[in-house]
C-alpha cells in the first residue's frame, strides 16, 4: 500500500489553490474582477498544484469520468455499469480525482481514493451543487476505496449584496446537510477560510465541504 496524504492535508491544500487563484486573479485585473468571472478549471489547476506540491503526492486527475472511477473504486471493476444503472447515475465528470500512487503493472489497477468537486461562483443552494452532494453519496454509500468526497467551492458578493457571505455560507451548507441526511452511514463537515472584503468592491471566501463514512 502507497503512503497517502491524510484528509487534513488534503483540505487545506484545496484551500490554498482556491485562497492563491482568488489572489491571483484579483491581483491579474487590478482589484476590479473576482475569481467567478475566471475562467473555467481556474481553481481546478491552482488546487492540483497545491496538491502535487505535498510529500507523498498522489496521482492527480482532472475531469475522470465516473465510469472511469468507479471501475478504480469498486472491488469489482466490471460492476460499474450496474452501479450506475441501480443509483441512477448518470455519465458526468469529477473535478480532481485522487489515485494511489504506485507503480502499476497494467492499465487496469488504479485506485482511487478521493473525489472533488470543485464549484465557482456559489452563492446558495442551486439544484446541480445539490445533485453533485447525491452524486458524492452515492459513490460512497457502497464497499469502495474511495475514503471521502469533497465539495470545493468558492463564494463572492458585490458589495451591493443585501445577504452577506456570513449568512449565506451556512444556509447551503444546512441544505447539503440535508441531503447527507439521507444517507446514515455517511458524515459531513465543513471547513472554510475567512471571509475577505475588498473595499468599495465586495467580499470573497473559500471552503471545503467534506463526506465520508461514520
Amino acid at each position: 500500500m502507497s503512503r497517502f496524504p491524510t484528509q487534513t492535508m488534503i483540505t487545506d491544500a484545496m484551500l490554498r489553490g482556491t485562497i492563491k487563484a482568488a489572489e491571483n486573479f484579483l491581483s491579474w485585473t487590478n482589484n476590479r474582477l473576482f475569481l467567478s468571472h475566471g475562467p473555467h478549471h481556474i481553481i481546478s489547476i491552482y488546487v492540483a498544484q497545491e496538491i502535487a506540491a505535498l510529500r507523498d503526492a498522489p496521482e492527480i486527475f482532472i475531469d475522470a469520468t465516473i465510469s472511469d472511477i468507479l471501475r478504480c473504486s469498486l472491488p469489482d471493476r466490471e460492476a460499474y455499469t450496474g452501479f450506475m444503472h441501480k443509483n441512477r447515475l448518470a455519465r458526468g465528470t469529477f473535478s480532481i480525482t485522487l489515485d494511489e500512487r504506485f507503480d502499476h503493472q497494467n492499465d487496469e489497477d488504479s485506485i482511487s481514493r478521493v473525489i472533488m468537486s470543485i464549484n465557482n461562483g456559489v452563492r446558495n443552494a442551486k439544484l446541480e451543487y445539490l445533485n453533485e452532494i447525491e452524486v458524492i453519496c452515492k459513490m460512497l454509500d457502497c464497499d469502495t476505496s474511495l475514503e471521502y468526497g469533497v465539495f470545493g467551492f468558492y463564494s463572492d458578493l458585490s458589495v451591493t449584496a443585501r445577504k452577506k457571505l456570513d449568512k449565506r455560507i451556512p444556509e447551503f451548507i444546512k441544505s447539503f446537510d440535508a441531503v447527507v441526511d439521507g444517507f446514515p452511514a455517511l458524515q459531513s463537515k465543513y471547513i472554510g477560510s475567512d471571509i475577505q472584503r475588498i473595499d468599495e468592491s465586495g467580499e470573497w471566501a473559500a471552503g471545503c465541504y467534506i463526506i465520508q463514512s461514520i
